[in-house]
Parts: structure tokens; sequence; C-alpha cells
């Protein structure tokens, strides 16, 4: 069977999908043919950006507090009402406000657990509902290294970025008998936002630990998301693909 990455007539939604992987992501999946829905949480400048790239084409941009479980409610139940039908979720989204544990403000501590795996949890408890009905669906979450070695000053990532892990693998199992699958990518370090200010004495530290030694790319990880999104990885559930460049 060819690998085509053909997704013509699908709907896909990106959590973070303005900038970085998300960007990159959603980019792809129109490229193969589809409509998607890039979600943001509050960087204006960058979904502006976005909506200036793809007016007129399919794409819809909007800004949705996936930590905020009845904004994510409404948001699904208009889809719903609009008649339209999601096959393809990705969960993306991101934030890190790093600390020492001992030093970390509690509100760091929530937020960062709110967004990164509470987000995952609202968006795939709505999509799981959505997809059931159509006996078909494909989830897939962006998880890290961090949820699996644990970084310094980033115990509340780290934490989310495991939780994820857990998540999809027991949603694997509850979703399978609806023809849902739901897997996970890990990227290692990525040439995006999050890792753009690094000094450049640590940045020579970080890619000497890498295997392929540089950075991976945006479109990398998206190429590996759209595997997992694809019918022709319709026997994989519950799996975490490292894109790490052998970290």
């Amino acid at each position: 069977m060819a690998m085509t990455f053909d997704f013509s007539g699908q709907t896909v939604v990106v959590t973070g999908g303005t900038r970085g992987i998300g960007r990159a992501t959603v980019e792809a999946f129109v490229n193969a043919g589809a409509s998607a829905y890039a979600l943001y949480g509050g960087d204006e400048r960058a979904a502006g950006v976005m909506r200036g790239a793809h007016a007129g084409d399919r794409v819809v941009v909007e800004r949705l507090d996936i930590g905020d479980g009845e904004a994510v409610k409404s948001f699904w139940r208009r889809l719903e009402d609009e008649g339209r039908s999601v096959q393809v979720l990705v969960n993306n989204a991101g934030i890190r406000r790093d600390a020492i544990l001992a030093m970390m403000a509690d509100d760091d501590w929530r937020r960062v657990l709110d967004v990164n795996l509470g987000g995952a949890f609202h968006m795939s408890k709505y999509a799981v509902q959505m997809m059931s009905g159509a006996r078909y669906g494909r989830i897939v979450n962006v998880t890290s290294p961090s949820g699996k070695f644990g970084f310094e000053g980033q115990a509340n990532y780290a934490a989310s970025k495991a939780g994820i892990v857990a998540l999809t693998k027991s949603l694997s199992r509850e979703a399978a008998r609806r023809g849902i699958t739901v897997n996970a990518v890990s990227p290692g370090y990525v040439d995006t936002d999050f890792i753009k200010n690094l000094p450049e004495e640590l940045a020579r530290e970080y890619r000497k630990s890498i295997p392929l030694r540089r950075f991976g790319t945006a479109d990398e990880i998206a190429a590996a998301i759209l595997f997992l999104a694809g019918k022709e990885a319709s026997y994989i559930t519950g799996s975490v693909l490292e894109a790490t460049g052998g970290l």
C-alpha cells in the first residue's frame, strides 16, 4: 500500500495550530487535501500571520482556551450544530512555566497541567463523542521526552507530558471498538520558538546529546503526525512515536 498522505474530504482540528509544530502540521494537512481548524490560546500576532497566509483557503483560525472545559464543549457543540464532522484531532498545544519545584508558583503548576494535559482531555472527550458516530477517527497527541526523562526546572511540564502518554494509552483502549485510534508523537529538540532563545553554547551542548547531531524541524514532526493520522496507520494505536534524532 502506497503512502499518499491523502486527507481529501477530511477535517482536522489542531490545537496550538498557529506556531511551530502546530502550524507546520496544519499546513501539511491542508497540502494533503484536508480542511483545518488552527486553534490558538493567545498569541494574536501569530494568529494574524496565519490568517493572512491562509486567507480564502481551507483553514479556520480560532482562539480557544483549551484549559476551559466549558469553552471546549461549546466549540464542539457548535461544529455539530453546523453539521460539521471531524476525522482528526491533533492535541499539540503546550505551554511552559519553568522553575525548580521548591520555588514553583502554585498558579504555574496548575496552568501548565490545565492547558497541556487538561486541554488534551477536554478536546479528546468531545472528539471521541463526535467520531464514535462515524466509527472512524484519529487522535494524535504531542508529548515530550521531558515526560520520560524529567528535566530540571520542568516538573509541571514533565508531569503534563507523562500524563499525555498515560491518557493516550488508556483512551486508545476505550476508543478502539469505535474505530478510533489514539497515538502520540514525542518530538525531541525541534527548531521552533520553544528553543530559539537558547544561548549558543547551550544549543551546542544539546546538539551533542543528539546522535543525529542536529535539531529537528517542524515539518519532520508534522510528517510523523500525518502518518499516524492516515488511514494507512489503521493498525497502530496506543503507541508513542519518538521523533528525537535518537535522543
